[in-house]
C-alpha cells in the first residue's frame, strides 16, 4: 500500500493570513491588491490561503504593496532595535528559491541571502521600481537585463536598476548561492501621515 505524503511548508500556514491581514490593513480589497501586484485576484486569493506558494518577485510586489518587507512577510520579526541579523539555520522557502534574511526589516534596503537552484524561475522576468545589488558567493548565477546576458562567477557583483526587465537564474547544476540587496520603494499613496 502506497501513502503519499504531500511536502511540509510550514512557512505557508503563517504566510497566508498574515498577507490577508496585511492587505486589509491596507484597505484593498482583494482586486485592487492583485491589480497593483500583476496578478489575478483568484491568484492572490490562493496565496492568501496558503494553496499557493509566492515566488519573489509576488513577495517583492507584495511587500511594496502593503508597505512592509519581505522578512514580514515571511513571519521574520527581529528585535526594533537590534542592528545584528543572527544566522538562522533553515532558510524560507517561496517558489523553489530559499532565503535566509540577511538585513533588519523596515529600511529602505532589504538584504537576503539566497539559494537558487537550478532551473527554477529562469524565465521568469521581472520589471519593478527600486534598484537590487546581487554578488554570487558560490556557483555561477546568469543575469539578463534587457538584451543582454551576464555569466556571473563566484565574487562577481552586479548593480542594476529594477525597471529594466530582468531574469536571474543559476547557470550551472550546482545552483548558486547570492547576497541580495534591493531597495523598497513605497508609493506615498499608501501612506498618510495618519499612518505615521
Amino acid at each position: 500500500m502506497t501513502t503519499t505524503v504531500e511536502p511540509a511548508h510550514d512557512e505557508l500556514p503563517e504566510m497566508a493570513p498574515r498577507l490577508r491581514e496585511l492587505r486589509r490593513r491596507r484597505g484593498l480589497t482583494l482586486e485592487s491588491a492583485a491589480q497593483r501586484a500583476g496578478l489575478s485576484p483568484a491568484h492572490l486569493s490562493r496565496l492568501e490561503t496558503g494553496r499557493r506558494h509566492p515566488s519573489l518577485p509576488m513577495l517583492l510586489a507584495l511587500a511594496r504593496i502593503y508597505g512592509t518587507t519581505v522578512a514580514e512577510l515571511l513571519g521574520e520579526q527581529p528585535p526594533e532595535k537590534d542592528p545584528v541579523v543572527r544566522a538562522r539555520r533553515e532558510p524560507a522557502a517561496a517558489d523553489g528559491w530559499h532565503y535566509r534574511r540577511a538585513g533588519a526589516p523596515g529600511r529602505a534596503m532589504q538584504a537576503l541571502r539566497m539559494t537558487v537552484p537550478y532551473g527554477v524561475q529562469g524565465d521568469l522576468e521581472r520589471v519593478h521600481p527600486g534598484e537590487e545589488w546581487l554578488h554570487v558567493v558560490e556557483g555561477r548565477l546568469r543575469l539578463t537585463l534587457g538584451e543582454t546576458v551576464y555569466d556571473l562567477a563566484p565574487g562577481d557583483s552586479a548593480h542594476f536598476d529594477s525597471l529594466t526587465p530582468h531574469r536571474i537564474a543559476a547557470a550551472g547544476p550546482e545552483g548558486a548561492e547570492l547576497l541580495f540587496v534591493h531597495t523598497l520603494l513605497q508609493s506615498p499613496e499608501l501612506h498618510p501621515t495618519s499612518d505615521r
